[in-house]
């Protein structure tokens, strides 16, 4: 073999040689580091090794996910730590990726990537837990300080208490939106880790206005003072005097309801001692037999509300258990009155 063509050939093979020895450089450095365009949740990690990528995302990642959550609403605060949340970052994981994301393609590509300098731009997102657990109890929490239940308007009937107790808003907590911002917050590395708390009105089911609707008269009895005083809308709205039942046929006491209503009503008489010949008998209504004048409203058991003229037992416990009125009175109560209006006898 001419010693020209020897020469030549072991110039070639050298130089495939060094070739290839650089190329092996090339590719060995690449997977020694992280390929340049490689970022992890947005932290740039192109070009170094994985022992500073990772000091460099725990310090860019992890350190602010160490600070606290601050809950806030109206002055008041609640705090998640990192700590009880339990967050954590799998940082390892994403530099493996990174790694892996790095080794795209060949030999050959990878080093004609590094002699062009050319940038993967691959995205890698690191996975983040949290103890989702925590993030409710810190939600319960913040709910069971601040709702205020609604309060619905009443008036204690049962013992003659017509001035209503008021209705009254309640608030609540938007949990679910809650929840989402205590995440968002949680997960946010910049400086604000603050969830704000939404609320919404709660009304309640019976407003100050609808009772009065409910409630369009009331009556109240005052035995001792013989007064009988209609409310209307929950206020007084007149007051008439009257009389009630003697000793040992007493007006009854106690909460009732108005049964029934009649005008010129007949009169049922009772089979009692009092009645005299008149016991079982129906006597008409305007007869002057009847001493149920003008009106009658049924308050109970055979008791109840009517006119009379005897207006000197007005003022005084004459009757055998109804509620006597003057007859303009009682003609002007009737009309205001309705069958069921509740009537309190004290």
């Amino acid at each position: 073999m001419p010693r020209r063509l020897i020469a030549v050939l072991v110039l070639t093979v050298t130089v495939l040689l060094v070739g290839a020895g650089t190329l092996y450089a090339f590719d060995h450095k690449a997977k020694t580091r992280i390929a340049d365009g490689v970022t992890v949740n947005g932290v740039d990690v192109g070009g170094l090794t994985p022992a500073r990528a990772r000091a460099k995302l725990s310090a860019a990642l992890l350190e602010p996910l160490d600070r606290p959550v601050s809950v806030r609403y109206q002055g008041r605060r609640f705090t998640l730590t990192a700590e009880q949340a339990n967050i954590a970052i799998d940082i390892d994981g994403s530099i493996d990726r990174a790694m892996e994301a790095s080794q795209k393609g060949n030999l050959f590509t990878r080093t004609w990537r590094e002699v062009r300098g050319t940038e993967l731009d691959a995205r890698v997102e690191a996975k983040i837990s949290w103890d989702r657990a925590a993030v409710r109890r810190v939600v319960r929490r913040v709910r069971d300080k601040l709702t205020v239940e609604p309060r619905d308007a009443s008036v204690d009937l049962e013992h003659g208490h017509v001035d209503p107790v008021t209705s009254k808003d309640g608030l609540a907590v938007r949990v679910d939106q809650l929840r989402r911002s205590i995440k968002e917050a949680l997960l946010n590395p910049g400086d604000h880790r603050i969830a704000r708390v939404r609320t919404r009105v709660v009304e309640p089911d019976v407003t100050t206005e609808e009772l009065a609707d409910k409630y369009p008269a009331i009556i109240i009895v005052n035995r001792g003072a013989f007064k009988l005083t209609l409310y209307k809308d929950l206020k007084p709205f007149k007051t008439y005097g009257i009389a009630v039942g003697q000793v040992g046929l007493e007006t009854p006491a106690g909460l009732y309801h108005i049964q029934n209503k009649a005008v010129n009503p007949a009169w049922h008489v009772p089979n009692s001692a009092w009645a005299g010949d008149l016991a079982g008998q129906i006597i008409p209504g305007g007869v002057p037999e009847n001493p149920l004048k003008a009106r009658w409203l049924g308050i109970f058991d055979g008791a109840g509300i009517h006119g009379t003229d005897a207006e000197s037992s007005i003022g005084t416990a004459a009757s055998h258990g109804c509620v006597r009125m003057r007859i303009p009175d009682v003609i002007d109560l009737y009309d205001q009155v309705p069958v069921g209006a509740p009537i309190y006898i004290a």
